[in-house]
């Protein structure tokens, strides 16, 4: 899939056809005083085109597009950030229709080089949505940026996910997997989700079984199943497609809503190319 008219037409046609009940004669999601060259659902269509094809530039891709409505696509983008969303989580839904197991981790999402951190203004209008420093126990160096959470099946497909300050630790996003309408299943975690007090919670109020390694200097530590630690290389791989193919880490937004809708983008890319091997019968 690397011709663009051809993967936008695949993602326009899968667009149109989850939102048929919600789109008028000319897909648009609402009537407008003055009909636009790009309707809503050639927008969403375009933008998921751009993240599958690696284009993590806007001018670029409209470079190639050969066309200057680059600022008109990125407002609108923002707009139809719930839209995206309801798309994105109507598909998971579809795919991970009848799974019991799942699979909680985070990924560091960097805005900035760490040296720029003091004199920065990425994503810095609001205090309560600004990035900060945390740290990353992969490439084991300090970050000013964002932590990505993500819950996914045990094939890969996207369930839940949300976006914090990098200081946040991953145990409490926990407490928003609670009330996410995750309910009776078990959730693999790995040991920065160890948590008595959280595993006893999801398992009373949701029933969700949460499992996670022991640390070594715990009396009680028995081996972690090895099932368990196979289905955690899953979103380990996800992840690393993220980053490869959809250059999770390259960020060009200059706001915390444009990098919001950058990820879901990305996010929702990989789910809808699920739903089209899903549809090939190739899964």
């Amino acid at each position: 899939m690397h011709n663009l008219k051809t993967n936008f037409d695949k993602f326009l046609g899968i667009t149109k056809s989850f939102f048929i009940d919600q789109i008028n004669v000319i897909d648009n999601f609402q009537r407008y005083p003055r009909n636009p060259k790009m309707s809503d659902c050639q927008i969403i269509a375009l933008a998921l085109t751009g993240e599958s094809i690696g284009i993590d530039s806007e001018n670029y891709f409209f470079g190639k597009l050969k066309s200057d409505h680059s600022s008109d696509f990125n407002r609108r983008r923002k707009r139809l950030f719930p839209k995206i969303a309801e798309l994105n989580q109507g598909l998971a839904n579809l795919l991970n229709e009848g799974e019991y197991t799942y699979i909680v981790d985070s990924i560091p999402v960097p805005v900035c080089q760490i040296a720029r951190e003091k004199r920065s203004c990425i994503c810095r209008e609001n205090f309560e949505t600004a990035p900060d420093k945390g740290y990353s126990a992969v490439s084991k160096a300090y970050y000013d940026g964002y932590k990505l959470h993500l819950v996914t099946s045990v094939r890969g497909v996207f369930a839940r996910m949300d976006m914090s300050k990098a200081s946040v630790h991953d145990v409490y996003y926990l407490i928003d997997i609670k009330y996410s309408h995750l309910s009776n299943c078990r959730l693999i975690g790995d040991k920065g989700y160890l948590s008595k007090e959280h595993q006893v919670d999801l398992f009373s109020s949701c029933n969700i079984r949460l499992e996670t390694p022991k640390r070594s200097n715990q009396k009680d530590k028995e081996p972690f199943a090895y099932i368990f630690k196979k289905s955690r290389k899953r979103i380990e791989t996800l992840f690393s497609q993220l980053c490869d193919q959809f250059m999770l880490k390259r960020n060009y937004a200059k706001t915390n809503m444009g990098i919001s809708v950058r990820l879901l983008s990305k996010i929702t890319a990989v789910t809808v190319l699920q739903y089209f091997n899903f549809l090939n019968k190739k899964t």
